[in-house]
């Protein structure tokens, strides 16, 4: 019975996910999928969300093809940006703190993460200093207090945000992936400028969509005989 409801729930939310790409306007620079992830981690869990958002980033990147330079971008940072808020809501901060580190760690190494303005990363710093108290109230996603719940949410849902912006900053500058694009600095200090600009107003909108349509939805799960959150 557990196995069929992960499984139902995998395919319901890996749909969603993809439906969520499928009708995303070319405005920002992530897609709309980014918004499903602190739920998907949070209803999930760490080994269900993962999944759900793996599949769903890669039916939706197939379905409507995009750039095969843009494809890896999405289906690494949407599932892993899943695991950091499943993690979070299980209070399993040194799980966490791991992917952070290495990944600034080798941003911060590279000559261009020394040579980019340091306001381009500042939600990702502030993320990485968030993750242990976000961990330790992350129980209070299951707690009747609206407050209490909002604030943990509130939380969850920017370090899953940047944890997406955080995964594709580092295969772009780390990991060498811009040089798909271009090969001249000056090229990528006006990509990253103008992409750490629509992630501070895609974070804005994670956490916002997170307060106006998560709460309602954790509350009426919550509702449901027999059913708990995380699933996994």
């Amino acid at each position: 019975m557990k196995k069929g409801l992960n499984a139902g729930f995998i395919a319901v939310f890996a749909a969603f996910h993809a439906t969520l790409y499928f009708f995303s306007p070319p405005i920002l620079w992530r897609n709309w999928a980014i918004y499903l992830e602190p739920m998907e981690g949070i209803i999930l869990g760490p080994e269900a969300g993962f999944y759900a958002a793996l599949i769903g980033s890669i039916i939706g990147r197939t379905v409507t093809p995009t750039d095969p330079s843009l494809f890896i971008f999405g289906v690494i940072a949407e599932p892993l940006g899943v695991l950091v808020c499943a993690f979070l809501a299980k209070g399993k901060w040194r799980s966490t703190m791991p992917i952070y580190a290495v990944m600034l760690a080798a941003y911060f190494v590279h000559p261009f993460g020394r040579w980019l303005p340091l306001w381009t990363v500042l939600d990702t710093l502030l993320a990485f200093a968030l993750i242990y108290p976000a961990a330790k109230i992350g129980r209070w996603l299951l707690e009747s207090d609206l407050k209490h719940l909002s604030i943990s949410l509130i939380l969850i849902s920017f370090i899953g945000a940047a944890t997406d912006a955080l995964v594709r900053v580092f295969l772009l500058v780390p990991a060498g992936l811009y040089t798909l694009f271009t090969s001249s600095p000056d090229v990528v200090y006006g990509i990253f400028v103008a992409g750490a600009i629509d992630s501070y107003i895609e974070d804005g909108l994670v956490v916002l969509i997170s307060f106006l349509v998560g709460i309602p939805l954790l509350i009426a799960l919550r509702k449901i005989p027999g059913f708990k959150y995380p699933l996994t």
